[in-house]
């Protein structure tokens, strides 16, 4: 545990692995919530987008993507709630980055490193065909 300042409101806290913010700005963010479950639980906005939820409930994006990442909010019930990738911005059900920017990273990823270990190669290859003699 460690004293912060709560993001929200900049009021002085004790902040856990449970709870980022303090215990008033928690209280709302749980009153929000509700909002938010309550209006996407209806068989007619089960399918809504975020866009549609922020307008009809008047909860901030931020903390609805807060309430999916944290899996308060699970996806896997409302299909067509996300969160952008980090990358490209295309809506994702879990993770950080789709798997379009995934698989590009580690492409690069291993190129990456395939020219790191050439590169010692060479290194290595310049070592050993080199020498010194010591004049006086």
């Amino acid at each position: 545990m460690e004293l912060s300042n709560c993001p929200s409101c900049d009021a002085l806290f004790v902040k856990n692995k449970f709870r980022d913010v303090c215990d008033a700005c928690y209280k709302e963010e749980e009153k929000k919530f509700e909002l938010v479950y309550q209006y996407i639980r209806k068989r007619e906005n089960r399918t809504a987008v975020l866009s549609q939820v922020v307008e009809a409930t008047g909860v901030e994006e931020d903390l609805i993507l807060k309430f999916i990442k944290t899996g308060k909010l699970r996806t896997t019930q409302f299909p067509n709630l996300g969160i952008p990738c980090e990358k490209c911005g295309k809506t994702i059900r879990e993770g950080r980055m789709c798997a379009e920017c995934k698989n590009s990273l580690q492409s690069e990823l291993k190129h990456h490193e395939q020219d790191e270990a050439r590169r010692r190669e060479i290194e290595e290859r310049d070592k050993k065909g080199a020498y010194f003699t010591h004049r006086d």
